[in-house]
């Protein structure tokens, strides 16, 4: 069954959203660093290393899908909890570097479609 959060459930979560964000940063920034150092023909880029940030940036990624966040990029990391505003099914919308959960967006309109949230 998909969970539905209220706006006050997926704030108290926030905290630890933006420090598996900080996390996801820091591992997308070597991932790249990594792949642009093997490309120019470095050898001292170890494979397994490589595989195993990966490794951790899918942990974290399944790890917000299963507390029932939908994760819609991680570059920039781009989140959706679903909740009832007004009685209508939303996605509480929070992007990488915002400080609250502040925006949400009705499901066929997408990001595009973000309007603030009410205090």
């Amino acid at each position: 069954m998909r969970r539905l959060f209220t706006i006050d459930e997926a704030r108290e979560l926030l905290p630890q959203v933006q420090a598996a964000g900080s996390e996801v940063v820091e591992l997308r920034a070597r991932l790249v660093d990594a792949t642009h150092r093997q490309q120019a023909g470095d050898d001292t880029v170890s494979l397994a290393d490589v595989k195993a940030e990966e490794a951790r940036l899918s942990e974290i990624l399944d790890g917000l899908a299963a507390c029932g966040i939908q994760v819609k990029g991680f570059a920039p990391l781009l989140l959706d909890f679903p909740a009832l505003v007004d009685g209508r099914e939303v996605l509480l919308c929070w992007l990488e570097g915002e400080a609250t959960l502040a925006w949400y967006h009705a499901p066929e309109h997408g990001f595009a479609g973000r309007r603030r949230l009410r205090a």
